[in-house]
């Protein structure tokens, strides 16, 4: 039991680190509006199916980490990503019923919660809206998100990454 513990650590631990990367791509401006907001759904993830491991700390940690790599005012993604989490938190056993389609638009709602929180910290900082490219990233979550699920489903099952 305890090794399946740590294996499952790792691997949450390691599917956080792929989507910092993933979000740290160097992408040219255009694709850039488009890019999914991947450290967002591994975390939708982790709280839909393991809520007993990952929640309210993990989404701060997670939050954090991306106010420093984005360098922006310390705690807005680590807020957006706390109500992010506690919003899949009590959504949970119902979106697992779900099939992809309708999971996939619960996510562009949920990343647009995320994207309505820093667009009003940006506000209230005096940062000017950025039109509707800002919302591009909801909708290519969405897109995404399939492919998330499935790719990180499979690695809860080959690890016995449980509740």
């Amino acid at each position: 039991m305890a090794n399946e513990v740590r294996h499952g650590g790792i691997v949450i631990l390691l599917s956080f680190a792929v989507a910092y990367i993933f979000a740290l791509l160097p992408l040219g401006d255009d694709w850039a509006r488009i890019k999914p907001e991947w450290v967002v759904l591994v975390l939708i993830y982790w709280c839909i199916y393991t809520p007993s491991r990952v929640g309210i700390f993990w989404a701060w940690a997670a939050g954090l980490f991306l106010d420093i790599i984005y360098g922006v005012l310390m705690g807005q993604y680590a807020l957006a990503m706390v109500i992010v989490a506690f919003s899949s938190y009590k959504i949970q056993t119902r979106f697992r019923l779900y099939p992809l389609l309708q999971q996939a638009l619960i996510i562009i709602l949920l990343v647009a919660v995320l994207q309505m929180i820093v667009l009003w910290i940006k506000g209230i900082n005096g940062f000017a809206p950025q039109g509707i490219w800002y919302w591009i990233p909801s909708l290519s979550s969405a897109l995404a998100w399939p492919f998330v699920a499935l790719i990180l489903d499979r690695f809860r099952h080959v690890y016995g990454i449980h509740e």
